[in-house]
């Protein structure tokens, strides 16, 4: 049976196109015995932006969950996202929706044992990177503790982070604009400048 094949382009600049990477992945897919069925292609759009910010890639998820494709093709893993994380996480989702991938750089197939043996050792790294990172966030926040700092939000009473709020407003932010910028709840923001006010009183 044919398979049925989706492409998905990306470039990160409006200046780039993504002729190429189309030309060659129909070469391929005519060499394969693939129809393709349809292209997604983001124009200008970083491959670290998530899903929500890149329309035609959240298209390819949902039609792919609709199982309106067998295959989806792509230059590069790079075209998918910068992450090993979110691309692990995307493969899992193919999987689930018995959609396979090609990508043409790196030459998976995981219509094949050996793509299917890259996927898996990529979920493989993919854990030891998210094992990393979590160890690095607890040495980092141990080393802060035996230093004696002070973990979490800056406490509404500290002087650095009244001065800050109290800069911010008389800069002319809103009270919701000054929250963002200070890292603190609106309320906390509120309470700040009142305290401030009845202090000048």
């Amino acid at each position: 049976m044919t398979k049925r094949a989706a492409i998905y382009a990306r470039v990160s600049t409006d200046t780039q196109t993504t002729d190429n990477q189309l030309e060659q992945l129909r070469k391929v897919a005519a060499n394969k015995g693939w129809e393709i069925v349809a292209e997604y292609v983001d124009s200008g759009i970083s491959g670290a932006k998530g899903r929500d910010q890149r329309p035609q890639f959240d298209a390819l998820h949902r039609a792919a969950v609709r199982s309106e494709f067998d295959i989806i093709m792509s230059w590069s893993v790079d075209r998918l996202g910068r992450s090993l994380q979110d691309l692990v996480g995307f493969l899992s989702e193919l999987q689930g929706n018995g959609v396979d991938l090609f990508l043409h750089q790196q030459d998976v197939n995981t219509t094949t044992p050996a793509g299917k043996a890259m996927f898996q050792m990529m979920g493989v790294f993919a854990e030891f990177e998210r094992s990393i990172i979590r160890d690095r966030v607890n040495a980092g926040l141990d080393r802060a503790r035996a230093q004696g700092k002070t973990l979490g939000r800056p406490k509404t009473g500290d002087e650095q982070t009244t001065a800050h709020v109290m800069a911010l407003r008389k800069a002319g932010n809103s009270y919701r604009q000054t929250a963002k910028l200070a890292g603190l709840s609106v309320g906390k923001v509120q309470r700040i400048v009142k305290e401030q006010a009845e202090a000048v009183i």
